[in-house]
């Protein structure tokens, strides 16, 4: 992705950031995790534009699906394609309240 400045819309989903210092190379991290899991559909379709399909997944799946709540990973697993299989550990993995629980 190129240097580019956040849309002033996503402002308010870094309210404790001084969103003009943001900078992608650095805050990159910060950016996906804010967007995915406080984002609305437009803040989405931005980073989806911004970073793509195939990256947005390698972020995901480098991270295993860490900061994102099991229907955000439900979904991204349809969206993107992601294996079942691995979202499902991911899930279990980070609550084991899901351990067993059908459908998730």
């Amino acid at each position: 992705m190129r240097e580019r400045a956040l849309p002033s819309r996503l402002e308010p989903l870094f309210w404790e950031h001084d969103s003009s210092q943001l900078r992608w190379d650095v805050d990159r991290d910060l950016i996906i995790g804010r967007i995915l899991t406080a984002g609305d559909w437009e803040s989405i379709r931005w980073l989806m534009d911004a970073l793509g399909r195939p990256a947005l997944r390698a972020w995901i799946e480098q991270r295993r699906g860490r900061g994102l709540d099991p229907q955000q990973l439900r979904f991204w697993e349809l969206v993107l394609g992601l294996p079942h299989h691995e979202v499902s550990q991911w899930i279990e993995a980070s609550d084991p309240v899901w351990v067993g629980r059908r459908g998730v």
